[in-house]
């Protein structure tokens, strides 16, 4: 029987692939057999991991791009057809946060820092449709591939501080439903665009906010655990299933919508 779950001979690009959640992911597609694409500025963690994955077995290469500059990702499209002949699939794993652009309970509410603030949906959201459109002109034109964008819970829960983070992600979330339907429309059912909502991880983006310089939580992590059913937060790992589901042909039916992994926050009233 055909393994659905197989991304084999499928070649995946990750942006951000050097952070918390993009090793996890690289580890995830490797083991499912992909072909990995390692986009990112820091390129000295982007190739070590993608030497780690030849290392093992697999197949990856590190290209340095960023997610903002149209120039790098249309080179990077080049480079990846000259290795690999094909994109399958991507995975829109670049984001963050901003110290600038998290408002802070005692701070003024109307004294936003704009300029922070810009950035931050900038690289969320347009991090996100950029790379969509430059990797997944490539797919339209073979009619098939999948792309998984990276939401959030603060797309539709109010959460204190990260406005410019939650705008982005809503942004993302709108942005999904709309480019799945009109990829549908113009390219049939071969290329599809999913998104997944994480829900709270540690990661270096956020570590300031969830632990102290101690290593223990802080309030908002407290707050964050009490409010999710399973009680903790969640591992990298336990995102996993849910990319290499959306990646392969096992989800082939599966377009415009969100996956929440989150550990019950988001269904959970705090009642």
């Amino acid at each position: 029987m055909a393994d659905h779950f197989s991304l084999e001979n499928k070649t995946i690009i990750i942006t951000g692939s050097t952070g918390v959640l993009g090793a996890s992911f690289i580890n995830s597609i490797a083991r499912a057999g992909g072909q990995l694409v390692l986009l990112g500025r820091n390129m000295e963690i982007a190739e070590s991991r993608a030497h780690a994955v030849c290392t093992a077995g697999g197949k990856a290469i590190a290209i340095k791009a960023d997610v903002l500059k149209e120039s790098d990702l249309s080179n990077a499209s080049a480079q990846v057809l000259q290795s690999f002949g094909s994109i399958d699939g991507l995975v829109n794993a670049a984001g963050g946060n901003l110290p600038g652009a998290v408002i802070d309970p005692s701070a003024d509410l109307f004294d936003l820092n704009f300029s922070a603030l810009q950035q931050v949906v900038e690289l969320n959201l347009m991090g996100t449709v950029l790379p969509s459109m430059i990797f997944g002109k490539q797919m339209a034109q073979a009619k098939k591939g999948s792309i998984v964008n990276i939401s959030s819970v603060s797309a539709t829960k109010g959460l204190t501080r990260v406005l410019g983070y939650s705008l982005a992600k809503a942004g993302v979330e709108a942005f999904t439903r709309w480019m799945a339907v009109e990829l549908a429309h113009r390219y049939g059912d071969g290329i599809r665009m999913n998104a997944m909502v994480p829900g709270f991880f540690l990661t270096e983006q956020n570590r300031k906010l969830l632990t102290t310089e101690e290593g223990e939580f802080t309030p908002r992590a407290q707050k964050i655990i009490q409010q999710t059913p399973f009680g903790r937060l969640g591992s990298p790992e336990e995102l996993e299933g849910g990319l290499i589901w959306l990646l392969s042909d096992a989800s082939k039916f599966v377009t415009g919508t969100t996956v929440t992994i989150d550990g019950g926050f988001s269904a959970f009233s705090g009642v």
